[in-house]
């Protein structure tokens, strides 16, 4: 069975129309993909493709109800289906060395045993698409991605062939792009995503990146996590109508019994901040430094308190309204993404359970920017799927969309730049926490 404590893998819906356009086979196309993924596997990183129908799926449609008049749904589906295994089985040549044998076509039975960095599916049964296998697929190997190539750059609010006021969406949830689309299957629908996988994705919170298949170079952004085009499909959005007086008092999401508002919360987080600030203090000793993403303030006013001229940056003007008057002064409203400060200003800039709640796309900026900024140490402790004891002392908090496994992040910390990665000077066991410590590099 796949391993899931190594980085998960990425589910790439491949339109049937980038592999069978109307002009037959486009080799170009899956030389290309080859290549691509190939190189992404010497990386380290899996993938489980899943091939569409497209254009020849639809022919064959219109055939059936061309010749025959009426046709049920059913049997035109099963004119699609048997379109994507096609598609699928010349998938399945192309990567025959590194690929399952089998091609995914039951998605009630998981892959046993599944020790190939490739697997491929297709068309499962009538009224299921193969937009609905993908999610299916991200949901049963834990994929944090899905990206939906087709012949569009990004998704319109409205159909561009046919209004010209049709505008591009960069963002969108699931449930407004449910009503962009609607709710009703139909045998050969042409959308991005299919209502059933529309349903099925927002229900278990999944993201998906809807892109452009012959843009190679914006596809290997997708999956290195650079900044990109295309229209990102989330459960919700991630900004500060998220970041709610609610949220930072700890109704949403936070901690199950204790609340920041309440007695014993104030008491549970300051205690928390205060053994922070005393670790930092006795441990690295800075004359000053930053914290990303600050929220209410609580381990500034420690850190302050025990001498350290301490500094945060949060996005949210929420927080920074809900922080101590006393500590308001030291915290900026800012993106982490540009942080506000010089190069080299602090001794040392660090963040706590702050960068899975980044999009895939913006985390290296932000782990650049906390490079940047910082002379000598950069610490970051991240929430991952090892920290069980999370799971229960904490609400379910649906804006950790970036919810990796620790070999994830030790990828993305052992690249960065001017900066080398270090081991902490106190890490406790990674069912309880994970931390990152990189030493800037002097020039």
């Amino acid at each position: 069975m796949f391993n899931f404590k190594k980085e998960p893998p990425i589910v790439i819906s491949v339109g049937g129309s980038l592999i069978v356009p109307s002009g037959g086979v486009d080799t170009e196309f899956l030389t290309k993909l080859n290549k691509l993924i190939r190189t992404q596997v010497v990386k380290g990183r899996r993938f489980l493709l899943v091939a569409g129908g497209g254009k020849i799926a639809r022919q064959y449609i219109e055939a059936g109800k061309k010749v025959i008049g009426d046709v049920k749904n059913e049997d035109l589906d099963w004119l699609g289906i048997h379109a994507t295994r096609f598609n699928a089985h010349l998938l399945r040549t192309i990567f025959q060395d590194i690929a399952n044998p089998r091609i995914i076509i039951n998605y009630d039975k998981k892959i046993s045993h599944w020790r190939e960095p490739i697997a491929i599916g297709a068309g499962w049964k009538p009224g299921w698409s193969t937009d609905y296998d993908a999610v299916i697929l991200a949901r049963d190997y834990h994929a944090n991605l899905i990206i939906n190539l087709s012949n569009v750059d990004v998704v319109y609010d409205h159909d561009p062939n046919k209004y010209k006021e049709a505008k591009p969406i960069e963002r969108i949830t699931w449930e407004e792009m449910e009503k962009i689309i609607g709710k009703k299957w139909s045998p050969g629908l042409n959308a991005p995503f299919d209502p059933t996988a529309i349903g099925l994705a927002k229900r278990i919170g999944v993201t998906a990146i809807v892109a452009s298949g012959h843009n190679f170079e914006n596809l290997e952004n997708i999956i290195e996590g650079e900044p990109f085009k295309g229209t990102v499909i989330a459960p919700f959005h991630i900004d500060s109508s998220f970041y709610n007086r609610d949220y930072y008092l700890g109704k949403k999401g936070g901690h199950k019994l204790n609340k920041v508002d309440s007695t014993a919360g104030i008491i549970f987080h300051n205690a928390v901040n205060f053994g922070r600030a005393l670790a930092i203090k006795s441990l690295y000793n800075p004359k000053n430094c930053l914290e990303v993403g600050c929220s209410l303030g609580y381990l500034i006013k420690w850190l302050r308190f025990f001498g350290i001229d301490a500094w945060g940056i949060d996005f949210s003007e929420t927080a920074k309204d809900l922080a101590d008057p006393k500590i308001k002064k030291f915290i900026k409203v800012a993106d982490v993404a540009k942080i506000p400060f010089q190069d080299n200003s602090f001794d040392m800039v660090f963040s706590y359970n702050f960068f899975q709640h980044l999009e895939r796309s913006k985390i290296k900026k932000a782990l650049e920017e906390t490079v940047r900024v910082s002379r000598k140490y950069i610490l970051h402790k991240i929430y991952t799927p090892e920290n069980v004891w999370f799971n229960l002392s904490h609400k379910t908090d649906f804006s950790n969309i970036s919810f990796f496994y620790i070999k994830y992040w030790e990828k993305v910390f052992s690249k960065v730049a001017n900066a080398k990665l270090v081991k902490p000077l106190l890490q406790l066991p990674s069912f309880i926490e994970t931390k990152f410590l990189l030493e800037k590099i002097r020039k």
